[in-house]
C-alpha cells in the first residue's frame, strides 16, 4: 500500500469471551478465535487452514444489498469441535459443513460454526455459507476505513490490513493464504472486477455475471471487488492476460489512464531485477472515489485512488504497487509487525523505477530521505499505529539501499531473486530475510540491518 501523503493476554481474553477453552466433545476442541497477531486483535482464526474460496456474490447498487454463497475448502490443523470465520455486519442464512447442516452463531464480526461431527486433525472439509445484507466499511481511527464502500454506481471493497470480512466469510489474516474463484453478478452495463485471470461473463435477465480466478495463494486482504461504470481494457502481456479498468468519471486520455497503460512496461522492468512475474495475470484499476486515499497491491490487479494523478501521470505509484506483487503478495508477512518486508522493498522499487524513467536518482532520493528520517521510530515492529508510517516505508527502503551498498549489486540482486523464488507463495519474517541474506552473501549482516531498521541513532550514510 502507498498513501497519497507520506505518513498473549488479549488472545486469552478473546478465547474466554467465545467459550473456546478446555476440552469439548470427546477430545475435540474449539479452534482459536484469533490468529494471535496483536496488530489486528480479533482477526483471523485458528484450528484450520483454508485452501480455496469459491465466492458467488450478487450486488445491486439500487439498494446496496449484497447476497452471496461462499464455499471454503479447508483442512483441520487440530481436532475441532467448532471453528470461527470472520464476517462483519452481514446476516447468515445457512451454514453447511461437508453438505450437512451446521449450527452457527453470528455476532457483528465472528461466525461460530459447530459441525454435526467433530473434525479430526488433518481432515479436509468444506464449509458453505449463504449470507447477505448491506455491507459496511470497517471504521478504524488509527489505520483508516477499510472494507466495503458503496458508491453512486456500484461499490469498492478494499483495505489493509482487513477488508475481506466485509463481503465474505474468511479466515482474515495473511498467514492463511488460499486460491480463489470469484463470480460477481451485477446489473447489465456495470463492470465487476476482481483478482486473477478473467474467466468470461454471461448475461441473463438484465444481469451479467463476471468470473475471475486467482490460482496462486492469496492473502485475504489482497482480494478486491470493484463494481461500477468503468472503461475496461483487455489484452495480453508476456503471454498472460492484462486487464485494466479506469472509472468513466476519469478522462479517457487523462493521467490515470496514461499511468495504468504502462503496467506491462513497469512490470517488465521489475521482473528484470526481481525475477519472473509471480502471477498468471496483470492489471490495474483506477477508481474515482476520493474516500480511497491510497493505492493497494490487490493481487494481480492493484487499485489506485484518484489523488495520485491530480498532478499528472504517476508511474512511480504503479511501480510501488507492482513491486508488491513480488514483495507482499507472492511472499507475504507471517505477522503484521514485519510489514516493512512489503513496504520497504516496494518503496525502494519505486526509487529504482524513477531513476530508470528519467526522474530523480536513487542516490539523491536516499540522501533526501536520510536527512528527514526520525531514527527514534523503528522499522520492524513499529506498533499498530505505526504500521503505515514513514519508518516502515522510507526507513525500510533506506535499509534496503544500505544492504545493496554493503554487498554490491550482483550479490544484492542475487539475494532478492533467491529470496523471492525460495519463499514464493509463502509467509516470512524479518529473521527469515536476515538469515537468507547472510547465507547468500556469505558474511554477517545482522548488525548492519539492525542499525538501519531499529537503531535509535542514524548509521553512516552509504
Amino acid at each position: 500500500m502507498r498513501r497519497v501523503r507520506w505518513y498473549a493476554t488479549a488472545l486469552a481474553v478473546a478465547l474466554l469471551a467465545t467459550g473456546c477453552t478446555g476440552e469439548d466433545r470427546g477430545g475435540f476442541r474449539p479452534g482459536a478465535a484469533d490468529a494471535g497477531d496483536p496488530y489486528v486483535p480479533g482477526a483471523g482464526n485458528g484450528g484450520y487452514d483454508v485452501g480455496h474460496y469459491a465466492l458467488d456474490v450478487r450486488y445491486d447498487p439500487g439498494d446496496d444489498r449484497l447476497t452471496g454463497t461462499a464455499t471454503l475448502t479447508a483442512t483441520a490443523t487440530e481436532a475441532l469441535s467448532r471453528f470461527q470465520l470472520d464476517l462483519a455486519g452481514l446476516d447468515v442464512d445457512r451454514v453447511r459443513v461437508d453438505g450437512e447442516p451446521a449450527k452457527h452463531r453470528h455476532d457483528d464480526a465472528e461466525l461460530v460454526v459447530t459441525p454435526a461431527h467433530g473434525l479430526p486433525s488433518g481432515r479436509r472439509f468444506t464449509v458453505e455459507v449463504t449470507y447477505g445484507g448491506v455491507p459496511k466499511p470497517l471504521p478504524n481511527a488509527e489505520l483508516g476505513d477499510g472494507g466495503f464502500h458503496a458508491t453512486g454506481d456500484g461499490a469498492i471493497a478494499l483495505g489493509q490490513p482487513e477488508s475481506a470480512s466485509t463481503w465474505y466469510p474468511v479466515n482474515d489474516h495473511p498467514s492463511d493464504k488460499a486460491t480463489y474463484d470469484i463470480a460477481i453478478t451485477v446489473p447489465d452495463g456495470l463492470a465487476a472486477l476482481s483478482n486473477g485471470v478473467p474467466k468470461g461473463r454471461t448475461s441473463s435477465g438484465g444481469r451479467t455475471t463476471w468470473r475471475w480466478s486467482e490460482g496462486s495463494p492469496m492473502a485475504s486482504y489482497l482480494s478486491t471487488l470493484v463494481i461500477g461504470d468503468y472503461r475496461v481494457t483487455s489484452g495480453t502481456h508476456a503471454g498472460r492476460p492484462l486487464v485494466t479498468a479506469v472509472a468513466s468519471a476519469l478522462p479517457a486520455d487523462g493521467p490515470a489512464a496514461a499511468s495504468v497503460a504502462r503496467t506491462g512496461e513497469v512490470a517488465d522492468f521489475l521482473a528484470a531485477r526481481f525475477g519472473p512475474y509471480p502471477f498468471d495475470a496483470y492489471g490495474g484499476v483506477m477508481v474515482a472515489d476520493d474516500r480511497i486515499r491510497y493505492a493497494l497491491e490487490t493481487q494481480s490487479r492493484p487499485v489506485y485512488g484518484p489523488g495520485f494523478f491530480r498532478g499528472g501521470p504517476n508511474t512511480e505509484v504503479v511501480a510501488h504497487e507492482l513491486a508488491h506483487q513480488w514483495f507482499g503478495d507472492s511472499v507475504s508477512v507471517a505477522r503484521w509487525s514485519d510489514i516493512w518486508l512489503n513496504e520497504g522493498f516496494a518503496t525502494y522499487a519505486e526509487w529504482l523505477w524513477a531513476e530508470h524513467d528519467g526522474g530523480r536518482t536513487v542516490a539523491r532520493t536516499v540522501a533526501d530521505r536520510y536527512a528527514t528520517t526520525d531514527w527514534t521510530r523503528p522499522t520492524v515492529d513499529p506498533g499498530r499505529a505505526g504500521m503505515f508510517g514513514d519508518a516502515v516505508y522510507q526507513r525500510g527502503a533506506l535499509a534496503v539501499h544500505a544492504l545493496r551498498r554493503a554487498v554490491g549489486d550482483d550479490t544484492f540482486y542475487r539475494i532478492l531473486r533467491g529470496w523471492l523464488a525460495q519463499h514464493r507463495d509463502g509467509n516470512v519474517t524479518t529473521a527469515d530475510f536476515v538469515g537468507y541474506a547472510e547465507r547468500t552473501a556469505g558474511r554477517p549482516l545482522r548488525a548492519l540491518l539492525d542499525a538501519w531498521l531499529v537503531g535509535a541513532t542514524p548509521p553512516g550514510l552509504p
